[in-house]
């Protein structure tokens, strides 16, 4: 392999000694010259001296030492060591030219062996030094795969290299959860996560790989939980989106990590060229645009790419382009619906519901939008926005002499940040916004996976005086094995199970088995989506406690809900059915 190079260093050799041969020859007969020369200026000048005769043994004796003293001056450079010092000179010289493979010159080797070993080491040192640069650069120093820039280069090779008619499939795959993971594990353990990801996906990759296929499958980390197979000569579609079902299984088995069990999942995208695109800028946004498609559809799932998938990706940047100038601008409020008491209906709290006001689609609800903010970082600043909002409400109602609760919905966003129940106290103490009046409602979903870190959290701001609900109970999956240890005062029932509750049998046995559920953990009950006065009778004698609907009220304004409260009585909260 590196003959060439090592001719090279042969002939370069040669040469050198060639010259130092050329060059040894013209400084002795430069230094025969100066000698002579030296010797007949002496001798002339003896010569003109008195006692001729008796000087010119003198003056030759003296042009003879002239002469030797001028050849040793001169011949002194060309000695071995000399020599080895000036070819060692030249070698370091041929850096210049990018030779960084030959050895030290024979010259050096014989003359200064220890000089030349230190050269050869130095040499050996600088190319494994710029090998480490090398794989730093093309790899991924977490996992050892193939970074971005080698994926690049690498998969712009295949594309172009396939056949006509060979089919590419490209998945593109973002892992769900692993924030969450990495916020309270630690990066050290994310890291260790991404290794064992990794290691999943070369499996899979090794499982689908054909033996003896002219052209390997491509498995890199992009950046962060991003991550993308590249595989060659797949006959269709089906089987790309079966080799992302077996990466979507491997990625969603349970992870043990320090003794602790977590769950993620995975959501990707499927590309196939050259349907998809020509070139690897076209697949990879054709995959990216189906992996997003799959977190809009639940997460934790395969979507494979469709042409209507663009627009509505065009449609999700317009609408988180408007988000960002809408926060700016000022463009949203919160909108109360009351919440009664299902037997005596007095007004017991309100729920703060979000409502954008966008300057050309008039009054936008909360499902056009959060889905959006959800994805992006803009559901944080929404929720910064709606607990300072709410807790300037808390303040102005405390202060006209109301008792009813004030409850909003928590983002699991917003819940990742390790701050947010600093900043939440920092908020409502800066407003001066009475605790006992306010309650946070999580997802089932959140409620479900949180971190003994939030539990504690929310058992600290429960003793403090905050109430604490489920939201969209039946939506999800829960454990009620879990539910029964976690801080809660209140569950609301998804509407789903209210909507059909006074016309079916089967509806009316499970929500009030659910109701019966919900009261053994202590807990009250909240039936949502109560649109019709039927529906309140069924609940009420199945015994849920709180209703909240359009059967008594829509969301309005603050004012207009104050003046709703009133007219309707006021009434201070029930007491917790239970403490701690």
């Amino acid at each position: 392999m590196n003959s060439a190079p090592n001719g090279a260093a042969d002939r370069a050799i040669d040469i050198h000694i060639m010259k130092e041969k050329l060059e040894k020859i013209s400084n002795f007969m430069m230094s025969l010259c100066a000698g002579m020369a030296s010797f007949l200026f002496t001798l002339v000048a003896i010569l003109m001296l008195q006692d001729i005769d008796d000087k010119i043994a003198a003056s030759l004796t003296m042009g003879v030492f002239a002469l030797l003293i001028v050849w040793v001056a001169s011949e002194k450079p060309n000695t071995a060591h000399a020599r080895a010092v000036s070819a060692l000179i030249d070698r370091l010289l041929a850096v210049g030219s990018g030779d960084l493979t030959s050895p030290a010159p024979a010259a050096v080797r014989a003359e200064l062996p220890a000089l030349a070993s230190a050269v050869d080491n130095l040499f050996e040192q600088v190319r494994s030094n710029l090998d480490n640069v090398h794989v730093m650069a093309l790899y991924d120093p977490v996992t050892a795969l193939p970074n971005r820039v080698y994926f690049k280069r690498e998969a712009d090779r295949m594309l172009k290299a396939r056949g006509t008619a060979e089919r590419v499939a490209l998945l593109f795959i973002d892992l769900d959860g692993f924030k969450e993971v990495n916020d309270s594990l630690g990066h050290a353990q994310g890291d260790h996560v991404l290794i064992m990801v990794a290691n999943r996906l070369r499996e899979v990759v090794k499982g689908e790989t054909r033996a003896g296929g002219a052209s390997q499958p491509l498995l890199a980390r992009l950046a962060g939980d991003e991550f993308t197979l590249l595989f060659p000569n797949v006959p269709g579609i089906e089987d790309a989106e079966h080799i992302a079902g077996r990466a979507l299984e491997a990625l969603s088995e349970p992870y043990d990590i320090a003794g602790q069990v977590i769950h993620m999942g995975a959501s990707i995208g499927v590309a196939i060229g050259p349907g998809h695109g020509e070139d690897l800028t076209s697949l990879m946004k054709a995959a990216d645009t189906a992996m997003y498609d799959a977190k809009a559809a639940g997460r934790s799932r395969v979507s494979s790419y469709r042409p209507e998938m663009a627009a509505a990706v065009e449609q999700r940047t317009l609408t988180e382009r408007a988000l960002r100038d809408g926060l700016a601008r000022g463009e949203f409020e919160l909108a109360f619906q009351p919440q009664v008491c299902a037997r005596s209906g007095a007004v017991i709290a309100a729920e703060a519901l979000l409502r954008w006001n966008h300057p050309t689609d008039g009054t936008r609800l909360p499902g056009s939008f959060i889905g959006v903010a959800e994805e992006s970082s803009l559901i944080v600043d929404l929720g910064d926005w709606v607990v300072e909002e709410a807790a300037a409400a808390l303040r102005r109602w405390s202060m006209a002499g109301m008792t009813q609760r004030l409850t909003f919905n928590v983002s699991p966003r917003q819940v990742e940040r390790p701050d947010f129940f600093a900043r939440l106290r920092e908020t409502l103490a800066r407003n001066d916004a009475p605790l006992w009046l306010l309650e946070l409602e999580f997802t089932e979903t959140l409620a479900m996976k949180c971190g003994e870190t939030v539990i504690r959290e929310l058992a600290a701001l429960r003793a403090e005086g905050v109430a604490i609900a489920i939201d969209d109970f039946g939506s999800g999956y829960s454990n009620l094995a879990r539910m029964k240890d976690m801080p809660l005062d209140r569950v609301k029932l998804d509407r789903s199970l209210v909507e059909s509750v006074h016309v079916s049998d089967g509806a009316r046995t499970i929500v009030s088995a659910v109701i019966h559920l919900i009261h053994g953990l202590g807990c009250e009950v909240v039936g949502e989506g109560v649109e019709r006065p039927e529906q309140l009778d069924v609940l009420r004698a199945i015994g849920c406690d709180i209703v909240q609907g359009f059967a008594f009220a829509e969301a309005m304004s603050e004012a207009e809900f104050v003046a709703w409260a009133r007219e309707n009585g006021f009434r201070a909260p029930p007491s917790r059915a239970r403490s701690g």
